[in-house]
């Protein structure tokens, strides 16, 4: 698993996909946060927190991460790969792991960066260091999480098409479905719970309040877990 995490992880950088990746994260969010005269705009918010970093955060990675892994296995495909990489004495749980595993280190290499947000929140504070890092931790955990859950559905993407766009376009799709998708379902409903608790946004809100409940926890593993095994039983009827 480890030689294809590596092998994963450096195919990134020998191409312009991770810095892509990392760059335009940081550039949209820089622009929300600190350039354009919106909502988002921290400066002009009258108060120093992180809320609207983590607010945009899961939309925009509903976009880079399906853009990161929708070639894993498309690619393998479309090249005639898979079958020389079946052949080496690793199991197709490894080689799915050591992808999922290579994917959610970019993101969290991309995400590293973002920590100057929370050292330049924390100076902007009156007085300074008026911010609620109980908060801002679990919002970053959150976010692992939610990286975690969203890489696993674009690997499983990755596999339904030879076609990197398809499997792109497809995860981007089942991401947004499963972040807002029931969301929307529970507000035309007037507005339950209980659906709105089978989506990814409801157990990233509360992981980012600073509380962190093993129920939230286990539903992000579960679902991690789950696209992992469908992507896993793709790779065994191939």
């Amino acid at each position: 698993m480890i030689a294809i995490l590596k092998k994963e992880f450096n195919s990134f950088f020998a191409s312009p996909i991770a810095y892509l990746v990392i760059g335009v994260f940081l550039l949209i969010n820089g622009l929300f946060l600190w350039i354009f005269k919106d909502d988002f705009n921290i400066l002009n918010a009258g108060f120093a927190d992180l809320n609207p970093f983590f607010f945009l955060a899961p939309w925009v990675f509903l976009f880079l991460i399906p853009a990161i892994t929708m070639k894993s296995f498309a690619d393998e495909f479309n090249n005639g790969t898979i079958e020389l990489l079946k052949t080496k004495p690793i199991s197709n749980w490894q080689i799915v792991l050591g992808k999922f595993w290579a994917s959610l280190l970019l993101v969290l290499v991309a995400l590293i960066p973002t920590l100057t947000y929370v050292y330049t929140v924390y100076q902007l504070g009156n007085p300074i260091g008026n911010i609620d890092f109980g908060t801002t931790i679990g919002s970053y955990i959150g976010l692992l999480f939610l990286a975690a859950t969203y890489t696993a559905i674009g690997l499983f993407t990755s596999t339904i098409s030879k076609n990197q766009i398809v499997a792109f376009i497809l995860g981007v799709f089942i991401t947004f479905l499963l972040f807002y998708g029931f969301d929307a379902i529970a507000n035309s409903l007037d507005n339950s719970l209980t659906i709105k608790k089978l989506g990814i946004n409801a157990h990233f809100k509360s992981i980012s309040r600073g509380v962190i409940d093993t129920r939230d926890l286990m539903y992000f593993i579960s679902v991690t877990i789950f696209f992992l095994f469908i992507t896993k039983t793709r790779l065994d009827n191939e």
